[in-house]
């Protein structure tokens, strides 16, 4: 970071830029910002979502506009990495925990954390275990937005719902590019400094869903251990994802390499 509150720098991956932050120094970000009632909205990317950006202007301009874009995937780790970056994984539930953890100890008062998304049983599951986690932390609400597409008047009764909440952050569990999309959209007309879409952290952290172990995760074998957990959600899911995204990637890296080469002899 070049200053309190200034972004990270950022690195394209296939043409997507992604913020080279840690997981403390995306916490300090955050912090910093909700510190100074800046307001911003916070994505974590995997693959995925790359490769959906990639295909889509809307989704792109999305995250172009994010105060940062966290590498939420491996691969995306490695591609920084690779590139001699100092950027490591700021995975969406741990982010999440971090944050609480945060708002209680950290902060002159408790922070007020509102969740947007998912089920009412997974927010119901999801409150009480993070309050068991984190004593005095303050959900100020919650909702469980209908399935399908919403029109402005539905999106006004939950700007008006978190407004009323009076939260700091607002937690944001729709998928991708859904979430990013509303965030994008709704971001102007909340009153709360952040903004935070996680993807599946609500059904994990709720433990509705299984989460792959620590040392799986370090390794990039989480996918592994999600395929064989919802064989028949995922499979077709990553045989579109991991091969495309890894041969756009090695193409991305050898262009690089190429070009950088190409530098040094004319200097």
């Amino acid at each position: 970071m070049t200053g309190p509150g200034a972004p990270p720098p950022t690195t394209p991956i296939l043409g997507i830029p992604v913020h080279v932050l840690t997981l403390p120094d995306a916490v300090a970000l955050a912090a910093e910002w909700l510190r100074r009632g800046e307001k911003t909205y916070l994505c974590h990317a995997d693959a995925r979502s790359i490769l959906a950006a990639r295909d889509d202007p809307a989704f792109r301009r999305a995250l172009a506009g994010a105060g940062f874009v966290g590498a939420d995937g491996m691969p995306l780790v490695w591609m920084e990495r690779w590139r001699g970056l100092p950027g490591g994984r700021v995975y969406g539930p741990d982010f999440m925990q971090a944050m609480m953890a945060h708002g209680v100890t950290a902060t002159e008062r408790p922070l007020r954390h509102f969740l947007f998304g998912s089920t009412p049983q997974v927010l119901d599951r999801l409150t009480r275990r993070l309050a068991d986690g984190h004593p005095g932390l303050l959900i100020a609400g919650s909702f469980s937005p209908p399935m399908g597409t919403w029109d402005e008047a539905a999106d006004r009764a939950h700007r008006a719902l978190i407004n009323d909440a009076r939260a700091d952050i607002v937690w944001v569990s729709l998928g991708a590019p859904r979430q990013e999309l509303w965030m994008a959209r709704n971001r102007p007309h909340l009153q709360a400094p952040l903004l935070c879409g996680v993807g599946a952290a609500f059904d994990f952290l709720s433990g509705v869903k299984p989460q792959a172990p620590r040392w799986l995760r370090r390794i990039g074998l989480e996918w592994a251990f999600r395929l064989l957990s919802e064989p028949r959600r995922l499979a077709g899911r990553y045989a579109r994802t991991l091969p495309r995204f890894m041969a756009l990637a090695l193409a991305e890296e050898m262009r690089r390499r190429r070009q950088g080469a190409g530098d040094q002899r004319r200097t």
